[in-house]
């Protein structure tokens, strides 16, 4: 994808955004539904990315109900039930418009990993680390502190000029290439991509299971090339099919699917007026 074809499809999802923020606030029952499908949807997919065996319905009687499934590991159970609650702690911190920074982050990697290895949860690694299959390689551990602050330097100041879509990809990609810790760095990243996506109003953008090899090559690509447009049209198409899902449950249409060749259209052509 082109930089300017990503400008104009960031360009229509902004409008599809000012779609759905007319019919808000929603009821409350309305707006209670739609965060615990995406919330499932999310933590079932983000484990699953990193290999996590729970279905879709075993995730839901895990974090809904407490129900333990047979023949699957104490881990995967840990890993559904400390998902949700990552969510929480991220809802929480949109709630209260607080900054992204390195306590955050590491809050967010403590309750992704608390009872999977305690000693790790929300600490930076203590060794170098590779990535299997990546076209780059983690920073020394020791170098870990100062990167991570460059980070937050970044996104403190020269992310500003950016798209906030952009901005969370690009977010994204950087916290990956750094991989501060042990393990969990990709649920994090998912969370921490949500969590400034959702701060800036947008629906939180779920990357599919099955599309999980386009997104490690559209991360790569970013941390090898500095070339973030397929990463960033990804999380835009991921952010418009829950935006879509909102509005299907809202209006009781189904919109048509925001692609990079969707018309652009200042009035749609179904009336989404409840």
């Amino acid at each position: 994808m082109q930089p300017h074809e990503l400008e104009l499809f960031l360009s229509k999802l902004d409008q599809r955004k000012k779609t759905l923020d007319s019919h808000r606030p929603l009821a409350a029952v309305t707006a209670a539904s739609l965060r615990d499908k995406l919330a499932l949807d999310w933590t079932y997919n983000s484990n699953a990315i990193e290999g996590n065996t729970l279905t879709l319905n075993e995730t839901k009687v895990v974090i809904e109900d407490g129900i333990t499934i047979g023949k699957k590991s104490l881990r995967e159970h840990f890993e559904a039930l400390n998902h949700r609650d990552a969510i929480f702690f991220v809802e929480d911190l949109v709630a209260k418009k607080a900054d992204i920074n390195e306590w955050n982050i590491k809050n967010i990697h403590q309750l992704v990993y608390k009872n999977i290895n305690d000693q790790e949860a929300g600490r930076y690694r203590n060794g170098n680390v590779i990535i299997s299959g990546a076209g780059f390689t983690p920073p020394d551990y020791l170098q870990l502190p100062d990167q991570m602050q460059k980070l937050i330097e970044w996104y403190n100041n020269e992310s500003g000029q950016l798209h906030p879509v952009d901005r969370a990809a690009q977010l994204h990609t950087r916290f990956v290439e750094i991989h501060p810790f042990s393990d969990g760095n990709g649920r994090t990243a998912r969370l921490l991509l949500n969590l400034e996506l959702m701060r800036n109003g947008y629906t939180p953008g779920i990357i599919r299971k099955e599309d999980r090899l386009d997104y490690y090559a559209a991360l790569d690509k970013a941390c090898v090339k500095r070339d973030y447009t397929d990463f960033t049209y990804m999380v835009g198409c991921a952010v418009a099919s829950s935006m879509d899902i909102y509005l299907q449950v809202i209006t009781g249409i189904q919109p048509e699917p925001l692609t990079a060749d969707t018309p652009n259209k200042t009035q749609p052509d179904i009336d989404l007026e409840l």
